[in-house]
């Protein structure tokens, strides 16, 4: 079956949206994990604008089951996760100015940067991912680059309206059915919510969704374990 990250970090903005100490990410990991999420995500910007420091290395502590760390090919991310071992880290493009992580990460154009991440991390023993979109040529040079994984950037199909929503699932089917060719694990994620996510997780091959904004939105309504146990019947659990 398809495993389930819950993605914390807005959990995060609501506690920096003060500046106070709740809610706690790492009390919501745990209340994911009760609720049947098979990891946790969490995104160390540079900006530090929700997730800090603090939390990722509590995190590495109760977190049991799979740590995965979302980070830009940056040099101070790249040591601290070396420091503190994620299972997996994912490396995504990041632009101070934007909301959220808006499409996957050009590792054709960057290709130098990325290697030099990618080496610091499977040199730390850290399974390393790939964000990106659905482009066969960027999932070539995850390949040549030794990467275990990619995560496929669903932000276009969540976004699709009409006729588009069929282009861009096909879209996501060819790029996975390539990327399991090329001998990497596939995972996918951004812009999945309950009524969407069904029909990428019934593509061949996907292996993990990575699922935040949605969850947290519903958490606050019905509460996190809830949250959770209903995402994974959406994925098609029930």
């Amino acid at each position: 079956m398809i495993r389930l990250g819950v993605n914390i970090d807005h959990v995060a903005t609501v506690r920096q949206a003060r500046r106070a100490a709740e809610p706690d990410p790492a009390a919501a990991a745990v209340l994911a994990l009760l609720g049947g999420a098979d990891g946790i995500t969490v995104h160390l910007r540079e900006d530090r604008r929700h997730i800090q420091d603090r939390d990722v290395r509590l995190l590495r502590q109760l977190v049991t089951s799979r740590l995965n760390l979302e980070m830009a090919a940056a040099d101070e991310i790249v040591a601290i996760a070396c420091e503190v071992k994620p299972d997996e880290a994912t490396l995504v493009p990041e632009k101070r100015q934007e909301l959220t992580t808006e499409g996957g990460l050009d590792v054709v154009a960057n290709e130098a940067a990325v290697a030099r991440a990618v080496r610091a991390l499977k040199g730390a023993g850290i399974e390393v991912s790939l964000f990106l979109d659905p482009d066969v040529r960027q999932i070539e040079v995850a390949k040549v680059l030794g990467v275990q994984a990619v995560e496929i950037h669903t932000g276009r199909y969540a976004e699709a309206r009409g006729a588009a929503v069929a282009r861009e699932l096909e879209a996501l089917r060819s790029a996975a059915a390539f990327a399991k060719e090329q001998g990497l694990h596939v995972h996918m994620g951004h812009g999945l919510n309950y009524n969407n996510v069904q029909a990428v997780a019934r593509i061949p091959g996907v292996e993990e969704l990575n699922i935040g904004h949605s969850i947290i939105a519903r958490a606050v309504l019905v509460g996190m374990e809830r949250a959770v146990r209903e995402m994974k019947e959406a994925m098609g659990w029930a």
